[in-house]
């Protein structure tokens, strides 16, 4: 069984441009993003998920 990501890649690429490592993930992927910086992000999108009533 395949595990689907989430998160569309646009809203990942904006979420890590409003962190400040856009230019990282644009550059040399998400496997050059630190753990903390993931972390950051899926705190992020779940803030975002709770404001549009999708929690």
């Amino acid at each position: 069984m395949s595990r689907r990501g989430v998160m569309s890649e646009g809203l990942k690429q904006q979420i890590a441009q409003e962190l400040g490592f856009g230019d990282t993930v644009k550059q040399q992927g998400f496997g050059a993003v630190s753990s903390r910086d993931c972390g950051n992000m899926v705190k992020m999108a779940i803030e975002i998920a709770e404001r549009n009533g999708l929690h």
